[in-house]
């Protein structure tokens, strides 16, 4: 049993990763092509992608992990609190959960949305298994595994800390939709607005440090690309 728990981690990664892998080979070959000659000409997520790499390798600094606790402190403790406000973040950080986007996206293909409810679910389960296997493999403690005065706001989120899964739901959600309605400024900066609020509540409810959140961001923005880059060659199979 305890060689078990020992190796639980790796196990998990293997089995996610596994996962991922068959997803991969259940899309037929042209799809792939068209779909990494398309990535190879996104120079915006490249970018992202290179700068995700980036934050991760800085979690391996103690510099780094020094401002990330600092800046936490000042949300998690140091900021404005009050019983009303607690209750308004944890209300928020649930944007950032999967589960009410499948629940949305099953209404949405009732409706005969299909196209849209294929890609949001697609999108969400593919990028929550990836956001477990790099958690996996980055193995970083949650804050209030680390630091004695966290404060806990609704209760301990399991699991590992980088990079911030409802971040990520959140900035992915901004990205995908985005460009699916093709919103103009404002609807751009508002889907965004909602997705940096999401990212901040992670950190005050406790859960997650800055670079947690700043790996989320970078992460989902870049998925919601990948995401609506399938959406013409699924249009071929859902018009709608």
């Amino acid at each position: 049993m305890k060689s078990i728990h020992k190796y639980r981690r790796t196990i998990l990664m293997i089995f996610l990763s596994t996962v991922l892998v068959l997803i991969l080979l259940l899309v037929p070959r042209p799809i792939l092509l068209v779909l990494w000659q398309t990535f190879l000409s996104q120079r915006l997520l490249i970018g992202l992608l290179l700068i995700f790499n980036l934050v991760a390798l800085s979690l391996l600094f103690t510099s780094g992990q020094r401002v990330d606790e600092a800046i936490f402190i000042f949300f998690n403790l140091r900021s404005r609190r009050s019983q009303l406000l607690d209750f308004l973040m944890t209300l928020l950080t649930q944007i950032g959960s999967g589960w009410p986007v499948l629940l949305i996206a099953a209404i949405l293909y009732y409706l005969d949305y299909n196209r849209l409810a294929v890609e949001l679910s697609l999108g969400t389960l593919t990028l929550w298994l990836t956001v477990e296997t790099i958690k996996a493999l980055a193995d970083r403690s949650r804050p209030y595994l680390q630091l004695k005065e966290t404060r806990i706001v609704g209760w301990k989120a399991r699991g590992r800390s980088f990079p911030s899964g409802h971040t990520s739901q959140a900035f992915f959600l901004a990205s995908f939709l985005l460009r699916y309605f093709q919103l103009d400024l404002a609807g751009a900066a508002g889907l965004y607005a909602l997705a940096i609020i999401v990212g901040v509540t992670r950190i005050y409810v406790g859960v997650h440090y800055p670079r947690d959140v700043i790996g989320g961001a970078l992460l989902g923005t870049g998925w919601g690309i990948i995401i609506s880059l399938m959406d013409p060659l699924l249009a071929i199979r859902f018009p709608l």
